[in-house]
């Protein structure tokens, strides 16, 4: 007897308020289809629906998503001891059109998803929704958030203060620096500041800023000022509250990002990994990266990792002919950290002098030498960060730079 016939397969398609699981023998004959909502006081009566199928069979699991929608379905059925598998949803929506009338619905999806578990059941991953994992994804997700809702922000501070004032830009380095932001909530507007003096300035500079400004510093701020003129128009105070309302939320969100990176910290010190000994890796990029990784047991080499990550070239061919091409599969989230971080590395100081990483930077001008274009040279170095990164992971070691050529070394 074929060892397929010995499983019943479930396809489950996830949503944010129901699920739909269509379940199947291995001859694609559907059995039952079954809606649930997410909850989990539901899953067990949606187990026992699926076991009456069984009858001396073993039942088999497919979930598209097991980290959004899906997560907590997936933790209920490895925590009954059931065997859960993770479907790409690139299989499922290739056996979908690969029909002759395609459709689109839940149980048609589910059906899809039931159809790839049972047809490459040896060759799906197993389902491991692991929580530090998840929790660390999470953290990412929201500072990332928090993040674009601050870049939001400052644009709007920026359109207000062009109003006020006009030459903003030359009374700081960083309009939404610790010391900007003080002076901007105190003195939203120019007229405010008409009955203080430049000693006074200057003691609010100074409280603000650790005592790193000066009289002089005050004195600049109120000539410029004044070389601007008056912007005082009517409703002044109800524009003046809105510069105040967007400092505030500028400042809050600064704590509130402060906050989910020391969370980052905590988290990432309980998988015990040294990721931010490679030079441009902080704990942000760190995270992100473990986040968008996992558990690295899953990937059984790097050459695994650099295809997850759509970093492994992809060779077409024909008739014997053909060539290596430049991959845009795979995680684009992780490869684009893998781009960001390899151009960190071939980073100098001015005149060229200086890179951040030697070894790295020496690496991409050999293979600028050898005839390669500085995009080909850049993946060939992220590849390289690749075997590095995974190394770092699976051994749980610190970064240490190998020694560079006498001829290279700088």
């Amino acid at each position: 007897m074929h060892k397929k016939l010995n499983y019943v397969y479930i396809g489950v398609d996830t949503h944010k308020e129901t699920h739909t699981a269509v379940i199947i023998n291995c001859w694609e004959e559907i059995l039952e289809k079954i809606t649930f909502d997410t909850r989990p006081s539901s899953f067990p009566d949606m187990l026992k629906k699926v076991k009456k199928h069984c009858k001396g069979l073993t039942p088999v699991f497919g979930l598209e998503d097991v980290k959004g929608y899906g997560r907590s379905l997936a933790v209920f059925l490895k925590e009954n001891k059931q065997l859960v598998k993770e479907v790409n949803s690139a299989l499922s929506f290739s056996q979908r059109m690969s029909a002759p009338t395609t459709q689109k619905n839940d149980t048609y999806d589910a059906f899809c998803v039931a159809c790839v578990l049972m047809r490459r059941l040896e060759r799906l991953p197993d389902a491991n929704p692991q929580d530090i994992y998840w929790t660390i994804g999470q953290l990412v997700n929201r500072r990332n958030a928090l993040v674009k809702a601050m870049g939001s922000l400052i644009n709007q501070l920026h359109e207000q203060l062009s109003h006020h004032y006009p030459s903003y830009k030359k009374l700081f380095s960083e309009i939404d620096g610790k010391l900007a932001l003080e002076f901007w909530e105190k003195y939203p507007a120019p007229h405010l500041l008409q009955e203080i003096t430049v000693i006074e300035l200057a003691v609010f500079l100074r409280e603000h800023s650790h005592n790193a400004c000066s009289t002089r510093k005050a004195q600049e701020i109120i000539n410029i000022i004044q070389s601007d003129g008056s912007t005082t128009r009517e409703y002044q105070a109800a524009r003046d509250a809105i510069v105040r309302s967007i400092v505030r939320e500028i400042k809050f969100k600064k704590q509130e990002i402060a906050k989910i990176e020391d969370e980052q910290k905590l988290m990432l010190s309980l998988l015990d990994y040294k990721l931010e000994s490679m030079p441009g890796i902080n704990t942000v990029t760190a995270a992100s990266l473990v986040a968008q990784i996992g558990d690295i047991t899953r990937f059984q080499n790097a050459d695994k990792l650099a295809r997850y990550a759509g970093i492994a070239p992809v060779k077409y061919s024909s008739a014997g002919k053909g060539k290596d091409h430049c991959s845009k599969q795979g995680d684009r989230t992780l490869n684009g950290l893998f781009y960001t971080l390899a151009w960190q590395h071939i980073q100098t100081g001015k005149g060229g002098k200086n890179p951040r990483n030697p070894v790295s930077h020496a690496y991409y001008q050999k293979k600028i030498k050898e005839g390669k274009t500085k995009v080909q040279a850049l993946v060939c170095l992220m590849r390289v960060l690749i075997n590095v990164i995974y190394g770092m992971m699976k051994n749980k070691t610190e970064y240490k730079a190998p020694a560079l050529p006498e001829q290279v070394a700088v």
